[in-house]
């Protein structure tokens, strides 16, 4: 009988065995769950800039509906909530701003700002801001045509 015993008994996991396999599926568990507290953060970001995006596309393609001299109509205008390229208020996007700039730009240095109308170029900048912090800003360059 004694024999038989043993013969089981070298079968089976003793405690120190079991309690390692525990500690390491808890480490798994814990690594998944830190993993898709992380997914989560990341989908949020970048459905946050996905809808800041489609924010700004709205403001350009309105602002290529104006005429050149219209253009200038945007600078510093907020609209909160947002507005499409036809002007609907997007009520559902109430937490959004779209800030928009305009500057008279020089035709050889886009980048220097001239103080008043004189030049065919004009720099559009939109700001969208989320609960008033900015997601992302765009410029783009809109030209008079003769």
């Amino acid at each position: 009988m004694r024999t038989q015993y043993k013969k089981f008994a070298n079968r089976g996991f003793t405690l120190l065995e079991c309690l390692i396999a525990i500690v390491l599926v808890g480490i798994a568990v814990a690594a998944l769950v830190a993993a898709n507290g992380s997914f989560t953060r990341v989908n949020a970001q970048a459905s946050e800039l996905s809808t800041a995006e489609y924010l700004i596309e709205q403001i350009r393609e309105r602002s290529d509906l104006f005429s050149y001299e219209d253009v200038y109509s945007f600078d510093d205008a907020a609209f909160n909530p947002p507005i499409t390229a036809d002007g609907q208020v997007l009520n559902d996007f109430g937490a959004y701003t779209q800030r928009v700039t305009v500057e008279n730009i020089n035709p050889s240095n886009f980048e220097l700002v001239v103080v008043d109308h004189s030049t065919n170029y004009v720099r559009v900048s939109v700001t969208i801001l989320l609960n008033g912090k900015k997601v992302t800003t765009s410029r783009w360059i809109r030209a008079r045509y003769p």
